[in-house]
């Protein structure tokens, strides 16, 4: 049994997972403060959560193929992310950054908003008001959106396999190892990534609820 699947969704995961923490929290809070387009940037950021993970591998595809201007782009300096393990983790940020998104922006609004104003009355700034007020408040909520993306971001399939492609070594994590499994007739090989697929999200899931709940005694 080929280990480099398991390596390459653990790299891929972790390293989404950390973008997609501080992309998600800075979105929401950006989001939670806007007045106007509030339900149009909602919409936009939410949407891949909603598409099909093939559609959603399509666009990047579209977005930075090497005919795209970004593409052409990074191509003058010797770039390329279709087929390579960057662009495994862009599919995965894509996909996870709404669950991130959408749970931290949540947790934003069900705080009591007397606080931030008080705050604001006494002259704080916006800065310390967001890292010593909203973040310390919503962090069970924003803990849980890191929970739910890097899960996703573990079991992501459709934009990957579209957008970084399957190939060994470098790009197959484990579920499109599965994928191949299965399409070569090897259902013990499908059946053992599958299972470590369900004892890592489960392992990190219930280490999480462990860590919130002993938070909270």
């Amino acid at each position: 049994m080929e280990w480099s699947p398991l390596i390459v969704t653990l790299e891929t995961a972790v390293t989404a997972t950390f973008i997609t923490f501080f992309l998600g929290i800075g979105l929401a809070y950006g989001v939670v403060r806007l007045r106007r387009g509030q339900g149009l940037m909602d919409a936009v950021i939410t949407l891949p959560m909603v598409l099909p993970p093939t559609v959603v591998g399509f666009f990047l595809l579209l977005a930075f193929g090497k005919r795209s201007a970004i593409g052409r782009f990074l191509l003058q300096f010797d770039i390329t992310l279709v087929f390579t393990w960057k662009a495994a983790v862009i599919a995965a940020v894509v996909v996870s950054l709404p669950l991130m998104y959408r749970t931290a922006r949540g947790a934003f609004e069900q705080l009591d908003r007397n606080i931030i104003y008080a705050a604001r009355t006494l002259g704080v700034s916006e800065w310390r008001i967001f890292w010593h007020i909203l973040i310390p408040n919503a962090r069970h909520g924003i803990l849980a959106g890191l929970v739910l993306a890097f899960t996703r971001a573990l079991g992501e399939f459709g934009a990957t396999i579209m957008f970084a492609g399957n190939i060994p070594g470098r790009t197959q994590t484990m579920s499109t190892a599965i994928y191949a499994a299965v399409q070569a007739n090897d259902y013990d090989l499908a059946g053992k990534w599958a299972m470590s697929l369900v004892v890592f999200s489960l392992i990190f899931v219930l280490a999480m609820n462990m860590w919130l709940n002993k938070k909270t005694v």
